[in-house]
């Protein structure tokens, strides 16, 4: 199952798998975005906090976020 959900200013494109008893979700861009959760709403929940807890590091080190900035409306 794919779906994206906005992360701050940024496009999160992921993709939740059953596993087991488990949901992982991975961002479909960004390796080091993932996070499970017992749930479907869960590992989405867990993955959008780990997605905002790596956009704050990255900038922290001046590193390039690979995610997609969302269209906004002038």
């Amino acid at each position: 199952m794919k779906k994206t959900t906005q992360i701050n200013e940024y496009e999160l494109p992921i993709e939740v798998n059953k596993e087991g008893s488990y949901y992982i979700a991975k961002c479909q861009t960004w390796s080091d975005c993932y996070a499970q959760g017992y749930s479907l709403d869960s590992a989405v929940d867990a993955v959008s906090e780990v997605a905002k807890g790596l956009i704050e590091i990255y900038e922290q080190e001046d590193k390039k976020i690979p995610l997609k900035l969302k269209r906004q409306n002038h």
